[in-house]
């Protein structure tokens, strides 16, 4: 049963690569519409032959196909991030710590419930410390269901108090399963004034905001968190302390103009 599923599999291929070089070049385009159908099924039947005694090929064929869509991916994405720059660095509400006329810039897509961003905290905190000439940007991503919503919502409410970096700090450390009573609570811890806080929350602003953050992502095909962007270079996934500071150290040494 399987081989002969991998055979009709094979002659459906061959007829679909016999098409894909009959219609190769303009002029094979053209001549086409002149082959008769005994000739075009004779040059079905000799592609079918050889990819059944070379059938190697069709794993060549795919890795070329996977890599020519990896590079227009690479290309759309780096077109989505020149055309969303100033949604991406400068939106006027996006929260920034460090220096805000760092040479670099580290943005970075996160969801207050996700493992992988909490893993990474370390690493942007200890960046931080060791580097007043960075800029941090932090693109609220609540992804993970209504509590990460809830948070990303406090915390953009916390920035109103100049508490943002503290209040990220205290949440994305906490372990264990958040709740909407544990965020206020470690709200309180750092200082904000909650009853502020559940007021400001309520501000159609944050839920605007929030909503256009996730659009953008969704624009520069992020998917899931933690994801970067460093000199404009997205890097999706868990990125280590050290990848950061050899990539900011090539960016440093490669412009001496400030970059993002």
């Amino acid at each position: 049963m399987i081989v002969w599923m991998r055979r009709i599999s094979l002659t459906v291929l061959g007829a679909a690569l016999a098409a894909a070089l009959v219609a190769a070049t303009p002029a094979a385009a053209a001549e086409k519409q002149s082959l008769s159908p005994d000739q075009r099924k004779s040059i079905e039947q000799i592609v079918r032959e050889y990819i059944l005694e070379h059938p190697e090929i069709i794993t060549e064929a795919i890795q070329v196909l996977q890599e020519r869509e990896r590079a227009e991916a690479a290309r759309a994405q780096a077109a989505a991030m020149a055309a969303r720059r100033e949604d991406i660095y400068d939106h006027p509400m996006t929260p920034v710590s460090g220096d805000p006329k760092g040479d670099v810039t580290i943005v970075e897509f996160f969801d207050y419930q996700c493992g992988y961003c909490k893993r990474s905290l370390s690493a942007m905190m200890s960046l931080m410390r060791n580097d007043p000439k960075l800029k941090f940007v932090w693109k609220e991503f609540p992804i993970l269901g209504p509590v990460s919503r809830f948070a990303a919502r406090a915390a953009m409410a916390a920035k109103k108090q100049d508490k943002y970096t503290d209040f990220h700090v205290a949440v994305m450390g906490a372990r264990g399963r958040l709740s909407e009573s544990r965020v206020l609570k470690l709200a309180a811890g750092v200082g904000v004034d909650v009853e502020r806080l559940r007021k400001d929350m309520a501000d159609p602003a944050i839920a605007k905001y929030l909503d256009e953050t996730i659009q953008l992502a969704q624009a520069l095909g992020i998917r899931g968190t933690p994801a970067f962007i460093i000199g404009g270079k997205l890097f999706p996934g868990a990125v280590g302390e050290a990848t950061m500071k050899d990539f900011v150290a090539t960016l440093r040494s490669s412009s001496p103009k400030p970059t993002n």
